[in-house]
């Protein structure tokens, strides 16, 4: 179990795209409770950004480009990644649209000016940026110390569920730990929990991430609520 400590700043909440657009499509479902979830915070005064993920479709151009004309590169493997959170990401703000800044964030090199507004989207912005990384340039531009990263899964593992029956869920770890268990390095498509290259600036900025599965909404509002007992993987300094 964890305990995240809850204030008045906002919370950068990044929406992985499998949760939006898993294997069979749009997941309507899944948006209709998080529709739910959020405006009862706002109603409590919580803001957010929610980060959205490219999910399936990023994967389904990505393997129809390699169908046709075999290796992409890295950058047109990102542009497609990229143009998939942009979709995902106006649907999330026509889903918010009442209640959202007008702007959708595409690019990070401008901030808002006087923002009120109690949520704002932000998609993918240029090769070699994860939307991981574009999390942590919310918190760090806006003053956010909590990302929470919503997946498909609960926890992170001390190794590859998948391959080792005997890993085990970490339930709290620092960035210098979390680091040994990613590569170095981040690439267009890597399925690591948070993206190493963000990691590092998260740890610089001093930011608290909690990995937690976004299908689990009574966990999550746990999470926003900053309850002691949640399921989910807390990394910390």
């Amino acid at each position: 179990m964890n305990e995240v400590v809850s204030d008045s700043k906002p919370i950068v909440l990044s929406v992985g795209g499998s949760l939006i657009v898993p294997n069979g499509g749009i997941n309507t479902t899944f948006l209709k409770n998080l529709n739910t979830c959020i405006r009862e915070h706002v109603k409590k005064g919580k803001r957010f950004f929610l980060v959205s993920g490219g999910g399936r479709i990023s994967r389904t151009y990505r393997d129809a480009g390699q169908a046709v004309i075999g290796t992409l590169t890295d950058e047109d493997l990102d542009w497609l990644g990229i143009h998939a959170t942009r979709l995902n990401g106006h649907l999330l703000r026509t889903i918010f649209q009442d209640i959202a800044h007008p702007r959708i964030i595409e690019d990070y090199g401008h901030k808002l000016v006087n923002w009120h507004e109690p949520i704002v989207i932000g998609t993918g912005w240029k090769p070699g940026w994860s939307t991981d990384y574009d999390a942590v340039i919310l918190a760090r531009d806006y003053g956010a110390t909590l990302i929470i990263n919503l997946s498909n899964v609960d926890n992170v593992y001390d190794s590859d569920p998948n391959i080792n029956a005997a890993a085990k869920p970490i339930d709290k770890i620092n960035w210098n730990d979390f680091s040994k268990l990613v590569p170095k390095e981040w690439k267009p498509g890597s399925n690591v929990p948070f993206d190493p290259v963000a990691a590092r600036l998260a740890k610089e900025l001093g930011l608290t991430v909690v990995i937690a599965n976004g299908e689990k909404f009574d966990n999550l509002n746990k999470i926003i609520n900053g309850e002691k007992s949640f399921v989910g993987t807390t990394i910390s300094p």
